[in-house]
């Protein structure tokens, strides 16, 4: 790792990560941001259609690439008995209607080695979520689908020890993601030297800003969220420098049905790119 006093050596424009590439996805090095975007949990047919269509109308003339992500399986829910999603069965199904139609690549969560084999034969992206990112096994699995593995850092878990995980996979190619770190009960707060621990380890990083305002557990059955927040700190993000963004979005955030409370508007996403394209092309002209 680089140690403290050379972080005050580093230049002032974008650190340059490698370059990953995976099946039609690319990610890192001088690549276009990835965008990984979509409702937590997949709740129908149509307004998974709806929102992949205003996502690719978000990005479109911006530089950004999308992986449209929806989760077939809420397993690490606040309540034992919230909404979960349709199954992996019939959601592998539905999410691969959506790239069929729209042409995106596709991602969604999953949560023992059997369903990472599963669900590795149909994804472009297998995320590991951050509840079970020390899992090896779990790792290891998704990493035998030859699929693109997104492992989302751990609300426990120092910067530096994601290197660990993504060793975990062995040769596979992996991208890391940032969501926020526990902060006493129920709340997240962001340490942004994460992003640069991590990246300076040549790790390729996405930044999630809508996790990173949720506030587990705080709303009783089900997890509050302070989604105005959401805007500041993606463009904190991009100022620091990162390799893409995860945003989850809904066209009724007050009636989702999982992670409503933290995530962004469909509406309020087109202005935040924009910005962040912004933000993050005066980085790369340093």
């Amino acid at each position: 790792m680089t140690s403290s006093n050379s972080l005050l050596h580093w230049p002032t424009g974008k650190i340059r990560t490698p370059t990953i590439r995976s099946g039609s996805i690319s990610a890192g090095g001088d690549e276009p941001l990835l965008l990984i975007a979509g409702p937590c949990v997949i709740e129908s047919e149509d307004i998974l259609y709806r929102i992949a269509e205003e996502l690719l109308n978000s990005i479109r003339g911006l530089p950004f690439r999308l992986v449209f992500k929806a989760s077939y399986d809420k397993a690490n829910r606040t309540s034992h008995d919230s909404f979960r999603g349709p199954g992996i069965g019939e959601g592998l199904r539905l999410l691969q209607q959506v790239r069929e139609r729209f042409g995106v690549p596709i991602t969604s969560d999953v949560h023992t080695p059997q369903e990472a084999e599963v669900a590795g034969r149909v994804l472009d992206v297998v995320q590991i979520p951050a509840l079970l990112c020390r899992q090896n096994d779990l790792i290891a699995a998704a990493a035998k689908s030859g699929r693109l593995i997104n492992i989302k850092k751990g609300q426990f878990l120092a910067p530096e020890d994601m290197l660990h995980r993504v060793r975990a996979a062995g040769t596979g190619e992996v991208i890391v993601t940032e969501r926020g770190t526990c902060f006493g009960y129920h709340n997240l707060v962001n340490d942004f030297r994460a992003l640069v621990i991590m990246r300076s380890l040549g790790l390729v990083t996405i930044f999630d800003a809508t996790h990173s305002v949720q506030k587990p557990g705080a709303a009783g059955k089900c997890s509050g969220g302070e989604p105005s927040f959401v805007p500041a700190l993606a463009r904190a993000a991009s100022a620091v420098g990162v390799d893409g963004f995860f945003f989850e979005v809904h066209p009724d955030p007050d009636r989702a049905l999982c992670d409503g409370p933290n995530s962004l508007p469909l509406q309020a996403l087109r202005p935040l790119l924009e910005d962040l394209a912004a933000i993050d092309g005066l980085l790369r002209n340093r």
